[in-house]
């Protein structure tokens, strides 16, 4: 981190708090505490780091074409935006419309305060009618602002008067987007294009929408809200690289290198390379300590199923920053897939304690009740956090599951269902729905949800033998062989338990040579890892048993098999000392195979 790009981090607390912009300016005040001290008193005592009040410079880069959009004249030649920095604008024109800004807002300086503190203390119409004649950038994104959070209140009001009410639209629909989106249509300043791309999102207009976004993070970097609503746009890790090279800033750019991360950890799909870049970004040149850095690295652990090291993250987070509430559901995820009820206990004691109405507390005290079997107040708990956010989405998939272990699988239907209408990229919510359907032996249904769930994560061995069971379930059992051997793809190679459940459906379809195949798979597995001869008795004989009844099998292998579990305590044993048996008639006509 050079000073430039320090300066605009600190100057990015004050503009995003400007214009209420709460989780952003949060976001930016956690990463400015983790800059060394040094550099932090060399940028107070440098007097050329003071003229970055309102918007920071634009980027060196190329603007980007953004060639899946449609091209706009805007795009083509670029936008002039006014309140630049003097280090890179130095055209008149815009020297001059940064002037007649900077006078503007000393002019409305009164207004715009009082505005501000009213957003503070979410007074939002106060903020609107005080911003009335306010022509200034700042006190028009307030104002437009202001007017969407007040229609969204009273959108989420009336949604609620209806709640459970058959026929209610699942998710809400603000009818005001469109007379918000006519206030920033034509608008060329960053924040401004900040609402229209988030306007533009909620109205579906994904595309727009993106191209909104990069314009906006090309005027102004360092807007996290911008950053953060660009990922939700995007639909998969494919459409994350191609859209890299579009972002107006380097791939080594931390914020590139954030982003990226946070949207993998979002996509479910994280992998070693984002790990790799954690560890970069908590290296001394950038945010080493950094609370909101480490748990992005904890959640990347998470995904990757590394639960050990991931536990061991979140610990020291908690360790420098005890009072952190964000992800700390992650962490309880973590605490009750390796079934750590002492730790998961005092976590929810302690965090009931300092803020019991977040929705991340509702959910780690959900998983508490949930690993100790009460599933009835584990929906209370994964309730009250869909009360508090309509939009969380764990929560909501988390009740899906209590409900699956209840037996209640159209309770679990529901739940599921309010999950995919918050994200529809969450391939969690779709194998709940799969579950839910096989449950109720709908194994039409189950199968369609577990192909969309395997669609987002398709190298996901679960997955893949959900989709085996319900083709087995409706009789296609050669789909079941194929979705079989695609799970084995991504499973450990001493996995034996999708090798002997291949090799039963190859039984089952007449076809010894590949069942064969995959039993002698499974006892040399065996072998390697030196496991007890009872895991692998059954796969023994039937190779033994094939390679005597063909012509030219390898009776030596036979009765090496044979031998071994007749000679071990293995409930197989009687039926080895049979086939023994029949192995020296078959000796005294056939001799063994030459080695």
């Amino acid at each position: 981190m050079d000073s430039r790009l320090v300066a605009e981090l600190r100057n990015s607390i004050k503009d995003c708090t400007d214009r209420g912009l709460a989780v952003a300016a949060k976001w930016s005040s956690e990463l400015y505490l983790s800059i060394p001290q040094h550099k932090r008193d060399a940028l107070v005592s440098d007097p050329r780091s003071t003229f970055l009040t309102s918007t920071p410079s634009r980027s060196h880069s190329p603007r980007p074409s953004l060639s899946f959009v449609v091209a706009s004249p805007t795009v083509a030649v670029g936008l002039a935006i006014p309140g630049i920095s003097r280090d890179y604008a130095t055209s008149p024109e815009q020297f001059a419309s940064q002037a007649r800004e900077t006078e503007l807002e000393q002019s409305e300086e009164a207004s715009l305060l009082a505005a501000q503190s009213f957003v503070a203390s979410k007074e939002f119409g106060r903020a609107l009618h005080v911003l009335g004649n306010c022509q200034n950038l700042k006190a028009r994104f307030l104002s437009t602002y202001c007017q969407f959070l007040i229609s969204e209140k009273k959108t989420e009001r009336d949604w609620y008067k209806h709640y459970n009410i058959r026929g209610q639209p699942p998710i809400l629909s603000n009818r005001s987007l469109l007379d918000h989106l006519e206030l920033v249509n034509n608008a060329t300043d960053p924040w401004l294009l900040f609402l229209k791309s988030l306007f533009l999102s909620r109205l579906n207009r994904r595309e727009e929408a993106i191209e909104s976004i990069i314009l906006s993070i090309g005027g102004y970097t360092w807007n996290w809200s911008a950053w953060t609503l660009l990922g939700r746009c995007i639909g998969d890790a494919e459409e994350l690289s191609s859209l890299l090279p579009l972002l107006p800033l380097p791939p080594s750019h931390p914020l590139v290198q954030m982003f990226q991360i946070r949207t993998m950890n979002e996509l479910n799909s994280p992998t070693e390379n984002e790990l790799a870049i954690c560890d970069r970004l908590l290296g001394d040149d950038f945010f080493r300590g950094s609370a909101w850095v480490m748990s992005l690295r904890a959640c990347v652990l998470y995904h990757l199923h590394d639960f050990g090291q991931a536990e061991k993250q979140f610990e020291k987070i908690l360790a420098i920053a005890p009072y952190r509430v964000d992800d700390i559901d992650i962490y309880s995820n973590i605490l009750y897939v390796t079934e750590n009820r002492l730790k998961l206990s005092q976590l929810a004691h302690e965090f009931l304690e300092l803020d019991k109405d977040r929705p991340e507390v509702c959910c780690l005290v959900g998983n508490h009740y949930s690993l100790r079997a009460e599933h009835e107040k584990a929906v209370k708990y994964f309730r009250r956090a869909t009360e508090l956010d309509r939009t969380y989405l764990s929560a909501w998939t988390l009740m899906g599951h209590e409900y699956v272990e209840m037996k209640n699988s159209h309770a679990a239907i529901e739940a599921y269902r309010r999950a995919v209408d918050v994200n529809r990229k969450d391939y969690r919510a779709w194998y709940g729905l799969g579950q839910a359907y096989e449950l109720l032996s709908m194994h039409q249904y189950a199968l369609h949800y577990y192909q969309r769930a395997t669609a987002l994560r398709p190298y996901d061995v679960r997955l893949w033998q959900a989709q085996a069971s319900c083709y087995e379930e409706i009789g296609r059992t050669g789909d079941a062989v194929e979705c079989l051997k695609r799970a084995l793809l991504g499973a450990d190679h001493h996995e034996i338990t999708i090798n002997l459940k291949l090799a039963k459906l190859h039984e089952e379809m007449e076809e010894s040579v590949e069942a064969v195949a995959y039993h002698r798979r499974v006892v040399e597995i065996c072998c390697i890892e030196e496991r007890p001869i009872q895991d692998y008795a059954k796969s023994s004989i039937y190779v033994a048993r094939h390679q005597m009844v063909t012509a030219g099998g390898d009776l030596s292998l036979a009765k090496e098999y044979l031998e071994r579990v007749a000679n071990s305590n293995a409930e197989e044993v009687t039926q080895a000392a049979d086939w023994l048996k029949k192995l020296k008639s078959v000796l005294l006509t056939r001799p063994p195979a030459s080695v």
